[in-house]
């Protein structure tokens, strides 16, 4: 018991929700580590093939069943005319607006420049910078199912 008195013990509920902003920017900071794991296996000539479980019903038993397959990943960045490298910000399958003049995509030099600049991303999507371009997003996909 000597060894318990010496932890911080304090009092504390679990908060069992969490809200919506911390949830979208939570969901876009792991799409942002997916891009960031592309372009890094990209750079260093290796392959990214992440997996996923898939849960199907067989059509001859009727049972449940689930198979581990290569999750689908496109990439958000592209090679421009005069050949660098440019990055959209996506929410789902909506391109972010990254400042209010309208601006969807950010130039990068080259591969490790783009791996800077999702770095970065993450970073500024967790400081909260992007919650708005992210709850109009998220708005306008919602209420498009609503028609």
């Amino acid at each position: 018991m000597t060894t318990l008195n010496n932890l911080k013990l304090i009092t504390s509920a679990r908060n069992k929700s969490i809200s919506p902003i911390v949830h979208r920017r939570n969901k876009l900071i792991s799409k942002l580590d997916e891009q960031l794991q592309i372009a890094t296996s990209k750079r260093d000539g290796t392959l990214f093939a992440p997996k996923r479980i898939k849960i199907y019903t067989d059509n001859a038993t009727g049972e449940r069943k689930s198979i581990e397959t290569t999750k689908l990943l496109k990439e958000w960045y592209w090679t421009n005319e005069v050949g660098k490298l440019n990055l959209s910000v996506r929410y789902g399958s909506a391109v972010l607006p990254l400042n209010k003049k309208g601006n969807n995509a950010i130039e990068c030099a080259n591969t490790d420049d783009l791996i800077n600049t999702l770095t970065q991303l993450k970073v500024i999507v967790a400081n909260g910078e992007l919650d708005d371009a992210i709850t109009s997003v998220s708005r306008a996909t919602r209420s498009a199912f609503n028609k």
